[in-house]
């Protein structure tokens, strides 16, 4: 068998709270790498503490791509980000550094790595329509139609899923075509580098849940209703018909932060909130991550010095 001469990269995958940026952050620094983020939410400026996005000092240690892309109320989707990581991804490999690619966005993560099918790009009057039928019916109730119109797609997007559903409901309404159909034509080529596929996340859900809610009092701590005031006094958000149908305000935390500045709900009820939103989270990233092919898995305590020795061993064969 002929050897395998493409550009390494390292795919570093994981639910939130699992310590993937710490780790990429580490693996940069050793091996010469530059991070992509593979995150919806770290494309948006003034997203910081509730995302999680890497510090100033961190992004000074390495270099980031795909960080601070859009404005809060700009849309970006799936396809903008294929298109966007894929530069960035043969960038760095021609410059004979080693692309690593950490996140928790599965559909970011295929988009990069299995390609797209082409489909009808998003319609803003479209949108604006079904998001007014949201804000009069429901979510559940639009995907209810969507399993009238395409129970494939109906069966893999989840009712409390609106970005999913709504672009599901747009792609039909466009194109008359169920998305699942555009959804099996051709794809573009696979991206043109040999890929080590990497899953870290604890092995006990329990301890998944309390770095969950460690980390999201630390971020309390930090000043995350701070920033989402800021969000707030933004013109552009605060005069917006629904905001919290913005694509980068359904980010975990931020929606429940914005309910609660509003009056809605109270700090303590907030927090239960924001927590539970982020291990729903959590469990939908598993979900994704178990079907995933030629994916290994590492608890990131119990399989420490395994994880460590993961690079060494890929990179050893990716030498002459």
């Amino acid at each position: 068998m002929p050897a395998d001469t493409r550009p390494p990269a390292i795919a570093l995958m994981g639910p939130t709270a699992s310590g993937k940026t710490a780790l990429a952050l580490a693996w940069a620094e050793k091996y010469g790498g530059e991070i992509v983020s593979v995150d919806s939410a770290l494309v948006y400026r003034g997203l910081d503490i509730g995302a999680a996005k890497p510090t100033a000092e961190e992004l000074a240690r390495v270099p980031h791509h795909l960080i601070d892309l859009r404005e809060p109320w700009q849309p970006y989707s799936a396809a903008e980000f294929a298109n966007d990581a894929r530069a960035a991804v043969e960038g760095i490999a021609a410059r004979g550094r080693l692309p690593i690619l950490a996140g928790g966005t599965g559909l970011y993560f295929q988009a990069l790595l299995r390609g797209l099918s082409p489909m009808p790009e998003a319609d803003a009057d479209v949108r604006a329509e079904i998001e007014a039928e949201a804000a009069q019916r429901g979510w559940p109730a639009l995907h209810a139609q969507l399993a009238g119109i395409d129970p494939e797609a109906a069966a893999r997007i989840h009712a409390t899923d609106p970005q999913r559903i709504q672009r599901a409901l747009e792609v039909y309404r466009i194109s008359g075509r169920p998305i699942s159909a555009w959804q099996r034509e051709d794809k573009p080529a696979p991206l043109p580098l040999r890929v080590l596929k990497l899953a870290i996340a604890p092995d006990d859900r329990a301890e998944l849940h309390r770095r969950i809610e460690r980390r999201f009092d630390a971020m309390l701590s930090a000043g995350f209703l701070d920033e989402v005031r800021r969000l707030r006094a933004i013109p552009e958000l605060r005069d917006h018909p629904r905001p919290l149908d913005l694509p980068s305000l359904r980010a975990v935390g931020y929606r429940q932060a914005w309910e609660h500045l509003s009056g809605e709900t109270d700090a303590a009820a907030f927090r239960d909130r924001a927590i539970f939103a982020t291990r729903q989270l959590a469990k939908r990233q598993l979900t994704w991550l178990r079907g995933q092919p030629d994916l290994r898995w590492f608890d990131p305590e119990r399989d420490r010095e395994a994880l460590k020795a993961a690079p060494d061993l890929f990179l050893a064969r990716s030498r002459p």
